[in-house]
C-alpha cells in the first residue's frame, strides 16, 4: 500500500525522543498553557524569524482569531479565494464579514494577484491569500495594494510550514500569519493545533487574551474572548518535530523532483515552483482531464489519492447565499482535474515508480 501520508513511519523515526518528552509532560502535572507551550512558541518564532507566536487549538481558530484581533466584523469584506479548504472562508463568515472570491493562478493554484484590485471596495478591510499545497502566493503586489488602500494582510499558511517567498518565511510577510498543526501537515501535532504569528506586540497581547477567555490576567476579563488553547502535550510533540522540519522538507522536495522527472512525458500538468519561492510540497497535485480513470486505477493498485478540493467553497451549500458575481473559471476548471498523489518524507523511489507506472499505464 502506498499511503498518501505515513504518520506511522514518521512516529517510528522519532519515537524514542518523542515518548521521552511526552512522559516529562505527563509527569509534570501541568497540561494547559505551561512551559511546553512557551518553549514551542519561542522555538517556532525563532524558526520563522518573527517576534511572536500565539498558539491556539486549530488552524481554523488561528484564522478566526486573527480576523477578530484586527476588528474585522459585520459589514466588512475580506478578499480571498474559493480554491481552498473550507476553514479559510468559514473564518471570515464566523467573524461576521463577507468573503469576496477571486480566481486563482492556473500554475501555482494560489491567488491571482492581478484580480485583486478590481475587487477592492470601500468595505474591503483585508486580503487573505492562501499559500496552497506548500507554494507561496505572490506577495509583492498584495503588499503594494495593502499599503495603497490601507488594508490588512492575513496569510493562510496552514499548508506552507517552512515555505519561503524571496527571502522571507511564509507567515511572516503580512500583518498576521496563520498555521495549522493538524496531524497531516508538514509540521503536525497528534491532534488539533494551530498558531498565529506576528511582529506586532499589541496584536500579540490581544491574541494571547482572545485565546483564553479575554483574560489579561486570571479572572480579569477585559473583553469577550474564546477558549482556544494549544495543550502541553501537543506543544511537546510540535517542539520535538520542529527540529526535523527542514530535513523532512528536503525529503519531500526530493520526492517531488522524482515524480516530476518520471511524469515529464505524460502530458499531465505537474506542480511548478516559481523563481520567487521555495515549494515545500505539502501536497503533490497533478491535473488531468482523465482524473477519475487515474484515481480508480491507482486505488485498484493500492495507491491512496485524494482531491484537494473537489467542490470550490463558493459552490458549497452554506456559501451559495453569499451575494456576488463570482467569475472563477480557473477555480472551477481546476476542481474538476486535480488529483493529489502520495508524498511524504518516507517514500522511496520504488513507491514513486509504482505510482507513476500506474499513471502511465492509463495514459498510453
Amino acid at each position: 500500500m502506498v499511503l498518501l501520508v505515513d504518520l506511522q513511519k514518521e512516529y517510528e523515526s522519532i519515537s524514542e525522543e518523542l515518548n521521552y518528552n511526552l512522559q516529562k509532560v505527563l509527569n509534570s502535572g501541568v497540561y494547559v498553557l505551561g512551559r511546553e507551550v512557551e518553549k514551542f512558541e519561542g522555538a517556532f518564532s525563532k524558526y520563522l524569524g518573527i517576534n511572536h507566536t500565539i498558539s491556539v487549538n486549530s488552524g481554523s481558530d488561528a484564522l478566526f482569531l486573527a480576523l477578530k484581533s484586527l476588528g474585522i466584523d459585520k459589514g466588512d469584506e475580506v478578499i480571498t479565494v474559493s480554491h481552498t479548504f473550507n476553514s479559510t472562508v468559514d473564518s471570515i463568515v464566523r467573524a461576521g464579514a463577507k468573503p469576496v472570491f477571486i480566481d486563482i493562478n492556473p500554475e501555482t493554484y494560489c491567488m491571482d494577484v492581478d484580480k485583486i484590485h478590481e475587487n477592492i471596495s470601500d468595505k474591503t478591510r483585508a486580503i487573505l491569500p492562501v499559500h496552497l499545497y506548500g507554494h507561496p502566493a505572490d506577495m509583492e503586489q498584495i503588499l503594494e495594494l495593502k499599503n495603497e488602500h490601507q488594508l490588512y494582510v492575513i496569510e493562510d499558511a496552514c499548508q506552507a510550514h517552512g515555505s519561503v517567498y524571496k527571502n522571507d518565511k511564509i507567515g511572516t510577510i503580512g500583518d498576521l500569519g496563520c498555521f495549522s498543526f493538524y496531524p497531516t501537515k508538514n509540521l503536525g501535532a497528534y491532534g488539533d493545533g494551530g498558531a498565529i504569528v506576528t511582529n506586532d506586540k499589541e496584536l500579540m497581547e490581544k491574541l494571547t487574551w482572545l485565546r483564553n477567555y479575554g483574560q489579561s490576567q486570571k479572572y480579569h476579563h477585559d473583553f469577550l474572548g474564546f477558549n482556544s488553547r494549544l495543550d502541553e502535550l501537543q506543544a511537546s510533540v510540535l517542539r520535538t518535530k520542529l527540529k526535523y522540519l527542514d530535513h523532512w522538507i528536503e525529503m519531500r522536495r526530493k520526492n517531488a523532483s522524482i515524480y516530476t522527472e518520471l511524469l515529464q512525458d505524460s502530458g499531465l500538468t505537474t506542480p511548478v515552483e516559481r523563481p520567487f519561492s521555495l515549494h515545500v510540497y505539502h501536497l503533490y497535485v497533478i491535473r488531468s482531464h482523465m482524473r477519475e480513470q487515474l484515481k480508480n486505477e491507482l486505488e485498484k493498485h493500492h495507491v491512496q489519492t485524494q482531491i484537494h478540493y473537489p467542490i470550490p467553497v463558493h459552490l458549497q451549500k452554506p456559501y451559495t447565499q453569499i451575494q456576488g458575481n463570482w467569475e472563477l473559471p480557473v477555480t472551477e476548471k481546476v476542481s474538476q482535474e486535480i488529483l493529489s498523489l502520495p508524498i511524504h518524507p518516507w517514500m522511496n523511489y520504488e513507491d514513486i515508480s509504482k505510482v507513476t507506472d500506474c499513471i502511465m499505464g492509463v495514459l498510453k
